[in-house]
């Protein structure tokens, strides 16, 4: 019997069998794959994983012996990933409600505890509703198909966050791009898209990339002019901006104007993954009817609930700790500019330091981690070609010798690679 199937096998092996055509295929492809990561390579744009062996914080310990690295790259804007009552938190859903729901909300996948976090997420941005996602990048790929039709506009940033950019590409609405924080090109573009029924304009409250903040306020004013709705991604704003933490909008006394906020539970909001979306309860409504990465994506994990909770009462209780981002942000921002580096963005923890060549980026952050500071260069195709740049996050429990110690490094490594004079 055994034998009879090993010649089957074999036979369907043979030249011409579609079993040699798939083989032939796959080296094929091979191939192809291979040429394109040696491009990668040789372009000095690879980008590797350092595995850490330590939780999230401003120290680290990496897997091979790095311990005591100084760690200026992690999104952690609050320092919430080890905070100790968070993770208590997340230790006691996992305790109560299980590892997982094993289904999507609809189903059986809904928890006490996930009405309470949208309801708290609602009450802190002083929307109406929210509604919870696996990511903020699912937030922006299920919004825009939901909420427009072919009848309708958007217009969007052209340095908008990715997630943004391919949500926009799901949906049918009429697409107008506008240059990067240019108002009179918005406002252009607004007055050709008149002719649709809804405009709504989406862009980054703050842009990831360049730490640069939204003009909000401007934004709101052309969209009441010309009877716009306004959707910002607040990603890297929630938690820290504004005088309570609640983001651009709060910064730019705008809260009333944003119609709707989409944002992630995975950076300041205790660091371990999700996202919303807040906004008007009929909007919500809708979502939860006709999102699909919400329909479709398992629920979030108890344990991530628990975190990103205690992350909201700990911010809702004191501002203490996203008002101390700014000192910290201007010593390192002050410290690096008299130091001769080019900083982009203004008054943004996210601080990039801008070299224009991504082989510079990559030796000089390598060469950062040999000085214990752990940085990541940044290149294209995450960043435009010739925009290079090494990107420094600073964190609420970075303390002032860390932001020193760092700086000096940049000092050093700077003049031995050219960057500095």
């Amino acid at each position: 019997m055994w034998r009879g199937a090993v010649e089957r096998l074999l036979r369907g092996r043979g030249v011409g069998s579609p079993r040699a055509a798939s083989g032939s295929a796959v080296a094929q492809l091979r191939r192809r794959l291979e040429s394109e990561l040696e491009d990668i390579r040789g372009a000095g744009t690879w980008k590797s994983e350092r595995i850490i062996s330590s939780r999230q914080g401003p120290h680290l310990r990496l897997e091979g012996g790095g311990a005591g690295i100084l760690n200026f790259c992690a999104n952690n804007y609050l320092g919430l990933s080890s905070h100790p009552e968070v993770i208590r938190a997340s230790v006691e859903a996992l305790e109560k409600f299980g590892a997982g729901l094993s289904s999507v909300r609809f189903i059986c996948g809904t928890q006490s505890i996930h009405k309470d976090l949208e309801k708290k997420i609602a009450c802190f941005h002083e929307r109406e509703d929210a509604i919870l996602y696996a990511s903020c990048f699912d937030a922006n790929a299920g919004i825009f198909e939901a909420l427009l039709t072919p009848e309708d506009a958007v217009l969007s940033d052209e340095l908008n966050h990715a997630s943004i950019i391919d949500g926009i590409r799901l949906c049918k609405a009429n697409k107008y791009r506008y240059k990067h924080m240019d108002m009179q090109d918005l406002e252009a573009k607004l007055q050709d898209a008149q002719k649709h029924r809804l405009r709504l304009v989406a862009t980054d409250g703050a842009f990831s990339m360049d730490g640069d903040i939204a003009p909000l306020r401007e934004i709101c004013q052309l969209a009441q002019k010309y009877d716009a709705l306004v959707f910002i991604d607040e990603c890297h704003a929630t938690g820290f901006l504004g005088p309570n933490g609640r983001g651009t909008d709060e910064l730019l006394g705008v809260m009333d104007k944003v119609t709707i906020i989409n944002s992630t539970l995975g950076k300041a909001l205790g660091g371990a993954a999700g996202g919303y979306t807040t906004g008007p309860k009929p909007l919500i409504d809708l979502l939860r009817q006709r999102s699909r990465p919400y329909l479709f994506s398992n629920s979030l994990p108890p344990a991530v609930v628990g975190c990103a909770s205690k992350a909201l009462d700990l911010l809702m209780e004191s501002n203490a700790i996203a008002q101390s981002m700014a000192a910290k942000t201007q010593r390192f921002r002050s410290k690096m500019t008299a130091a001769g580096f080019t900083i982009s963005g203004k008054d943004h923890p996210i601080c990039p330091v801008m070299l224009g060549d991504a082989r510079l980026a990559a030796v000089m952050a390598e060469d950062m981690l040999n000085r214990g500071i752990y940085v990541i260069g940044f290149s294209y195709p995450v960043v435009p070609k010739g925009k290079a740049r090494i990107r420094v996050q600073i964190s609420a429990v970075h303390s002032d010798e860390d932001i020193d110690r760092c700086v000096d490094a940049f000092t050093e490594v700077g003049r031995k690679h050219g960057a500095l004079p």
